[in-house]
């Protein structure tokens, strides 16, 4: 069993039905509409809830940042490569995927997650080494979008990476030194957007591996953004051009109404 703490992950946990809760914990001390509409949740889904002091769900979660909710889920079953690949994607849309080439800092890994959720990326690759695991404070970061992302985890990223490309998915990759601004960029395409290490960026062998390399101009006197900013601030420029196509796509397939005399 794995632990999720949080009002809002243990929440999306249900909502999502990705993984079966077990049973769930609340403060004793805590009583409000917010916590009622979970325990309605619960109640709806045939989850267990049990009372517990405040103390006892801090000593459970090892931080008192828990908003007096515990819940005891089972372990998260992560997808493979060609699983991520096989999702579907929103209709009439390319692909569009995140992989992350080492972020370390589970607020980082959380925060991008969100990012994802919101932006509608179709799957996340992260490497099973030298990479943040998806624990509850990723899910608390991510304020449980990390229970509705599918996340593929690879043992060779680099290696993943070419397998995208073999199926004609384009690999970008964010570098603060690449040629091509990011908004210049058409992301109309099936791609997969990488985001490298925290101060450190993409791994050269990574770097090597993308069809393009993009960055961010910085008009300050830092170089650069934090990689869970950068990688919104992207990720959303992508978004926004493909429901531009898709709008554009639905006035040109709306049909004219044809109005005659008189009218």
């Amino acid at each position: 069993m794995e632990l999720l703490y949080g009002l809002h992950p243990v929440e999306e946990a249900i909502r999502s039905g990705s993984r079966r809760l077990d049973h769930v914990q609340v403060s004793r001390e805590r009583a409000d509409k917010k916590l009622e509409a979970l325990l309605d949740a619960c109640r709806t889904a045939g989850v267990r809830v049990s009372m517990s002091s405040r103390d006892e769900l801090t000593r459970l979660a090892r931080t008192d940042t828990h908003q007096g909710v515990v819940a005891f889920v089972r372990e998260r079953q992560f997808l493979d490569l060609e699983d991520l690949l096989k999702q579907p994607s929103q209709p009439g849309s390319h692909k569009f995927f995140l992989a992350l080439d080492g972020v370390e800092d589970p607020h980082n890994l959380g925060a991008l997650l969100r990012t994802a959720d919101g932006a509608g990326v179709d799957g996340v690759l992260v490497p099973e080494r030298r990479s943040a695991p998806v624990t509850a404070t990723v899910a608390k970061a991510s304020a449980g979008a990390s229970e509705h992302v599918a996340i593929a985890r690879v043992t060779n990223l680099v290696r993943s990476l070419e397998e995208m490309k073999r199926q004609n998915i384009w690999c970008i990759g964010l570098d603060e030194k690449g040629p091509q601004d990011y908004d210049a960029f058409d992301f109309k395409s099936d791609f997969v957007l990488v985001l490298g290490r925290e101060g450190l960026g993409l791994h050269e062998l990574t770097k090597r591996t993308c069809d393009f390399l993009l960055r961010i101009p910085m008009s300050g006197s830092v170089p650069s953004l934090n990689v869970s900013v950068a990688g919104a601030v992207v990720m959303y420029e992508a978004a926004r051009q493909r429901r531009a196509t898709t709008k554009k796509a639905e006035i040109t397939c709306k049909p004219k109404v044809q109005k005659g005399l008189g009218s």
